[in-house]
């Protein structure tokens, strides 16, 4: 299959495993409301995430196919957002941390159904999504990808959020875990400022398809 598999998988555990909204609100559900709450919220945001990955495999591959510019347009698009992430990342890791980084305590136990809601809320909300995925198929998607070629990757792409955010939901539900992550915080933002800057040089330096 003429698909980088591998590096969309790489760059989406990069995005998908790094600090953001999603994963902020699943530690907080995780910690307050316990690991019921945190594996439905985190359930809410692997499918938020499963509706874009589609959306944005429907759009592009009807669009690369037949226009060859568009696939340069999106990959520089793409490669700006990871641009973005790496200069975040990096502010993050040259700030300190501060009482407001911590979850709020107060928060009242929500439902798993409610829990599950707020999930799908918080991504389907999230516009940045959109150059998110366009970054990841842009790196390792093909121009004319076949239906076969973009089921295996939306696919591997749900099963990778699945895995990160519940696995994020059970590691944040343990007290230790959750108080050793906030001291670490900010290596790991130095660490994803590197990765994100790569991946985007990578996007960047990427020949576009001949159209």
């Amino acid at each position: 299959m003429d698909v980088s598999l591998a590096g969309i998988l790489g760059a989406g555990l990069l995005v998908m495993a790094s600090p953001g909204p999603a994963t902020l609100a699943i530690a907080a559900a995780s910690m307050q409301e316990g690991r019921r709450n945190g594996l439905a919220l985190a359930a809410g945001v692997t499918t938020g995430s499963v509706t874009w990955s589609l959306l944005a495999a429907a759009g592009l591959g009807v669009v690369m196919a037949s226009h060859a510019w568009a696939f340069t347009l999106v990959r520089y698009l793409g490669a700006g957002y990871l641009l973005y992430l790496a200069i975040r990342s990096a502010r993050t890791a040259l700030q300190r941390q501060t009482p407001a980084d911590t979850p709020d305590e107060r928060t009242a136990p929500a439902s798993p159904a409610a829990s599950y809601r707020r999930g799908l809320l918080i991504h389907l909300t999230n516009p940045k999504a959109v150059f998110f995925f366009g970054a990841l198929y842009s790196l390792g998607l093909p121009a004319g990808a076949g239906l076969s070629e973009l089921a295996v990757i939306v696919a591997a792409l749900g099963a990778l959020a699945g895995l990160i955010f519940c696995g994020y939901a059970l590691l944040f539900a343990a007290p230790p875990v959750a108080r050793g992550y906030a001291r670490l915080k900010r290596a790991f933002s130095a660490v994803f400022a590197v990765l994100f800057g790569g991946a985007a040089i990578r996007i960047l330096v990427s020949r576009a398809p001949a159209g």
